[in-house]
């Protein structure tokens, strides 16, 4: 089992740029793949982003693809979400999410990882 915590949300201007970290512990972090997932009022939860266990493969939602960067540090067992040129439809809660099975066709639902954070508020102001 795996605990997440995530931090580095706050509230940013239109055009501005967040790094969201997620803090791993209690397994071997690099036994997991780590997502990027946001919610926003009245929304369902939505994939961001995915980094494979090496950190060799990443994959984002078009809707941030080009402005967000993840990346791992398995040293450090930390997962970051760099989001860049924010915008007001970026304002969500943002959670990290682990999965321990290999990369299939589903690796955008949120039912596919087992782990779960708190979430860390991003509020983008126009």
């Amino acid at each position: 089992q795996v605990q997440l915590v995530e931090s580095g949300g706050g509230l940013v201007q239109a055009g501005g740029s967040l790094r969201l970290s997620c803090a791993a512990s209690g397994s071997t972090f690099s036994d997991y793949a780590m997502g990027w997932f946001r919610q926003a009022p009245g929304k369902d939860r939505e994939f961001v982003a995915r980094v494979s266990w090496t950190g060799s493969s990443t994959y984002y939602s078009e809707s941030v693809k080009g402005r967000c960067t993840i990346s791992r540090d398995n040293a450090t067992d930390t997962v970051y979400l760099q989001m860049n040129n924010l915008e007001p439809g970026d304002t969500a809660v943002y959670y990290c999410a682990a999965d321990s099975h290999r990369l299939g066709t589903m690796f955008r639902s949120a039912g596919t990882y087992q782990y779960w954070g708190q979430g860390t508020q991003v509020t983008v102001s126009s």
